[in-house]
Parts: C-alpha cells; sequence; structure tokens
C-alpha cells in the first residue's frame, strides 16, 4: 500500500518499479526528477497503457494525497501499486548533495 524512500529507490535501481508523478503540467514544470515519468492524475484513465504492468507502479505527489488516490485506482484496476509516503517533497530532501550523486551515478551504470 505506501512505500519509503529507501525502499522505492532500491527497488528503481534493480528495475522492479515504475514512478508515475501524478502533478498537473503545472506543478510538474516547476521541478520533477528525471528517473520519474508524468502522468497527471486526470490523465491516468486514458494512459494505463504506458504502465508497466509487470512492475510495481509507485505514484507520487508532493505530500501523498493524489497519490493514494492513483494508487486506489491503480490497484482497482488490477495494478500492483503503492504510494510514495514522504512525497515528492520527502524525495528531493532525501537526494541532496551527495546522496543524489550516488543515486544517479547508480542508475546510468
Amino acid at each position: 500500500m505506501k512505500i519509503g524512500i529507501p525502499e522505492m529507490l532500491q527497488l528503481y535501481k534493480q528495475g522492479m518499479v515504475q514512478i508515475i508523478d501524478v502533478r498537473f503540467p503545472e506543478e510538474h514544470k516547476v521541478y520533477s526528477f528525471s528517473f520519474i515519468k508524468n502522468i497527471p492524475l486526470n490523465e491516468l484513465p486514458d494512459r494505463l497503457k504506458e504502465l508497466d504492468k509487470s512492475k510495481i507502479i509507485v505514484t507520487v505527489c508532493p505530500h501523498y494525497d493524489r497519490a493514494e488516490m492513483a494508487r486506489i485506482y491503480l490497484t482497482l484496476k488490477g495494478y500492483r501499486s503503492k504510494y510514495l509516503v514522504e512525497g515528492l517533497l520527502g524525495l528531493a530532501d532525501y537526494l541532496r548533495g551527495d546522496r543524489a550523486k550516488d543515486f544517479i551515478n547508480e542508475i546510468k551504470k
């Protein structure tokens, strides 16, 4: 149902999750993460084909409210899904300095 940042990043490095940012385009323009796909919450029903059913879908938003709504929807549609508890603001705080550099270097391998 929910997932924390360290576990999500570890699963991402292992190719086991697809991370979906459900923020609206205006929000996404302000800041984004290169390894996270943006599918706004209101577009999710029409863009399910872009999701990889073989992976756990992790939904994210600034905090977790919209991500939790997206997770519930995806679960009802048959996807294995979780939402990021700390939200994108927590992820931005977590991936600062050397931690961000190390993570990016690891996923480029």
